[in-house]
C-alpha cells in the first residue's frame, strides 16, 4: 500500500474476524535510537487516543522472542485512500467536500490538543480518508506533549508553520492549525499552497502571500539571525484569499485567514475552529469530544535502546491481555516461592533448633549420670574404708586379749 522511510504498510484479512486490516512493518526499530523512540511514541499515544477520526491500533504482533525481535508489526483498520491522493485525482471537489474533511480534522485535533500533545506531522499523506469520506488522522511519531523538548524535524516543509522555520523551538499547538490551514488551501486550490524548494524559500512564498509580519513579531523573534533575514526581505501587503481562490465559499475563506496568520498566538484554535459560522451545520459540542488521558512521554530523554525495547514490548503486551496477565502472575509466583523457600527454611531452622536442644539435654542428662555415678563410687569408698578400719580395729582387740 504504501511504503516511507520508517516502514511499509501492507493491507490483509484477519482470518479469524475475516475484517481487512492495514499492517505497517517497521523493520530494525533498534538500529537507530530517532526510529525507535518514534515508534514507542506512535504506539503508547494511539493505545490511549480513541477517537473516531484517529487511526486506532488493533493489534500488535507479539513477537516470539522477548530478547531478540527487531522489527515491529503494527496492525490498524485499513482505510481507502489519503488527503493526498484525492487531491490530486481528477475527483471534483465540491465545498461540502471541503467543509467535512477539514471538520474531520479539526475534530481529531481538538481531540489531541486537549491532552496536551502536538501532532507535528500533518500532511495529507497522514490523513486517511474511506470512501463514505470519513477522515482519520495518523501517523503521531513525530507528536511531543507541548512544552517539552522539541526537536528540530518537524513536518513536511511545505505544511511547516513559520515559527518553526525561523528556528524558534517554544512550538505551541498553533503549529498543527498552520498545517492544517495549508491543507485547507490545498484543498480549495488543488496544490500546495506553499511550496517551497529550501526553508528560505518557504519563507519567501508565505511572505509573498500572507504578507509582511508586523514589527512587533519581527522583534519577538528568538533568533536576531531571522530578525534580519525577515527584514532583509522587501516588505509585502497580504493577498486576498478572495483572490486565489474565487469560487470558494467566503466562511471557508474567513476561516482559512484565522488559520493561517504568521503570529501563532493569532491563530484560531481547532476548538475555536470547530464553533466557526463555516461548520454550523456540522458543529456539535457534545459530539466532539476530548482526551482526558494526560501524557507524560518520559522515553524522550532516554538513551539506551535496551530500556526502550522493553517499554516497546511492555507496550506490546497490552494487546495481549493473556501474555499480559501471565507477566503480572510471574512476580506473585516469584512471591510465592519466595514465602515457601523462607518457610521452609525457617522450618529447617526449628530442625536445627530443635536437635540442638535435644543433644544439649542428653549431654546435660549424661553429665548427670556421671556426677551420680561418681557420687554412688565415692560414697562407697568412704563406707568400705569405714568398715576395713573397724574390721583392723576389732582384730587389734582380740590379739590384745
Amino acid at each position: 500500500m504504501g511504503k516511507g522511510s520508517y516502514g511499509i504498510v501492507c493491507s490483509a484479512k484477519d482470518n479469524i474476524t475475516g475484517e481487512k486490516v492495514a499492517i505497517k512493518k517497521i523493520s530494525r526499530v533498534f538500529d537507530n535510537l530517532r526510529v525507535t523512540k518514534r515508534t514507542l511514541r506512535e504506539i503508547h499515544l494511539l493505545r490511549h487516543f480513541k477517537h473516531e477520526n484517529l487511526i486506532s491500533i488493533k493489534d500488535i504482533l507479539k513477537p516470539t522472542s522477548k530478547e531478540d525481535f527487531e522489527d515491529v508489526y503494527i496492525v490498524s483498520e485499513l482505510m481507502d485512500d489519503d488527503l493526498h491522493h484525492i487531491i490530486a485525482s481528477p475527483q471534483e471537489l465540491t465545498d461540502d467536500h471541503c467543509q467535512y474533511f477539514v471538520y474531520q480534522i479539526l475534530r481529531g485535533l481538538k481531540h489531541i490538543h486537549s491532552a496536551n500533545v502536538l501532532h507535528r506531522d500533518l500532511k495529507p499523506d497522514n490523513l486517511l480518508v474511506n470512501k463514505d469520506c470519513l477522515l482519520k488522522i495518523c501517523d503521531l511519531g513525530l507528536a511531543r506533549v507541548e512544552e517539552s523538548f522539541m526537536s528540530a524535524y518537524v513536518t513536511n516543509r511545505w505544511y511547516r508553520a513559520p515559527e518553526v522555520i525561523l528556528t524558534c523551538r517554544q512550538y505551541t499547538k498553533a503549529l498543527d492549525i498552520w498545517s492544517v490551514g495549508c491543507i485547507f488551501a490545498e484543498l480549495l486550490g488543488r496544490k500546495p499552497l506553499f511550496q517551497g524548494k529550501d526553508y528560505f524559500d518557504q519563507i519567501y512564498q508565505t511572505v509573498d502571500i500572507i504578507g509582511t509580519p508586523s514589527d512587533e513579531y519581527i522583534n519577538n523573534l528568538a533568533s536576531n539571525e531571522a530578525q534580519q533575514f525577515i527584514r532583509s526581505m522587501e516588505p509585502k501587503p497580504k493577498i486576498p484569499f478572495s483572490t486565489l481562490f474565487p469560487k470558494a465559499n467566503p466562511l471557508a475563506l474567513d476561516l482559512l485567514d484565522r488559520m493561517l496568520q504568521f503570529d501563532p498566538a493569532k491563530r484560531i484554535t481547532a476548538e475555536q475552529g470547530l464553533a466557526h459560522p463555516y461548520f454550523a451545520s456540522l458543529h456539535d459540542p457534545q459530539d466532539e469530544p476530548i482526551c482526558l488521558h494526560k501524557f507524560n512521554l518520559n522515553f524522550e530523554t532516554c538513551e539506551l535502546n535496551k530500556e526502550l525495547k522493553e517499554l516497546i514490548y511492555n507496550e506490546m503486551l497490552n494487546f495481549h491481555p493473556e501474555e499480559l496477565e501471565q507477566q503480572q502472575q510471574q512476580p506473585e509466583q516469584q512471591q510465592q516461592q519466595q514465602q515457601q523457600q523462607q518457610q521452609q527454611q525457617q522450618q529447617q531452622q526449628q530442625q536445627q533448633q530443635q536437635q540442638q536442644q535435644q543433644q544439649q539435654q542428653q549431654q546435660q542428662q549424661q553429665l548427670q549420670k556421671q556426677d551420680l555415678l561418681n557420687h554412688i563410687v565415692e560414697l562407697g569408698i568412704k563406707f568400705f574404708s569405714g568398715l576395713l578400719r573397724k574390721l583392723k580395729n576389732f582384730l587389734r582387740i582380740s590379739q590384745d586379749s
